[in-house]
């Protein structure tokens, strides 16, 4: 991260849609969460805890972590110029999110998983989400069924691009843009890679990663299919 501290994400750990067990809201365990470790300081073989991380020294909780609530957070990353956090974190049955940090975040958010599955309630008409952080852009498995998170595009050679999130989905191949403007994330559809239509025809490009070079050019990573 900007800070120098190491970020890890973990996913909650379940091979099943329903994720029993409920790991991302269990603050006793690193599943389901994000972590921040400082890997610089002391013994080389080990970690040690971040004074600033939100819950140091409370009991019962695990003092690594710095947000909660995530089923599989693939993949994040910081804004060069600003700082700001975002996560890709993939749905169960239902809806894909795209999560967001402020730079000026002190930690301690929690995106809801699996009380809610994006802005929705998991399995209920109805549930309790105060003091959870809404996902910041979601779309439906009718749309693309694995999110893949992405990048802030801070290249210069789509000027248009300045200051955009570029994020995709794996069945798809689609590529979509979200950009707050005023106090509103304004999202669209930059580009398909897919053969045919719909959710799930074979697309040309697997998205399974971004990245970016030196100057921020931004790059897919693509993964074949059979």
């Amino acid at each position: 991260g900007p800070d120098g501290y190491l970020y890890a994400s973990l996913g909650d750990g379940s091979h099943s849609d329903s994720d029993p067990g409920n790991p991302a809201q269990d603050m006793s365990t690193i599943l389901g969460k994000m972590l921040r470790i400082d890997v610089e300081g002391g013994n080389p073989l080990t970690y040690t805890i971040p004074p600033g991380n939100p819950f140091v020294n409370t009991p019962g909780v695990r003092s690594e972590i710095w947000s909660s609530g995530f089923r599989n957070p693939w993949r994040f990353s910081f804004d060069r110029l600003t700082g700001d956090l975002y996560v890709g974190d993939v749905g169960s049955q239902s809806y894909e999110e795209v999560d967001f940090q402020p730079a000026s975040s002190q930690g301690g958010e929690n995106y809801g998983w699996k009380t809610a599955e994006a802005n929705h309630c998991f399995g209920a008409t109805s549930c309790e989400t105060t003091g959870f952080t809404p996902p910041i852009v979601e779309y439906t498995h009718s749309v693309g069924c694995s999110v893949t998170g992405g990048v802030v595009y801070r290249g210069q050679a789509i000027p248009a691009l300045q200051g955009t999130y570029l994020f995709g989905d794996l069945c798809t191949g689609y590529i979509w843009g979200t950009k707050r403007v005023g106090g509103t994330w304004q999202t669209s559809l930059l580009g398909t890679t897919e053969f045919g239509t719909g959710a799930y025809h074979t697309p040309a490009l697997g998205i399974v990663s971004f990245g970016e070079d030196d100057t921020g050019n931004v790059y897919l990573l693509d993964y074949a299919h059979e």
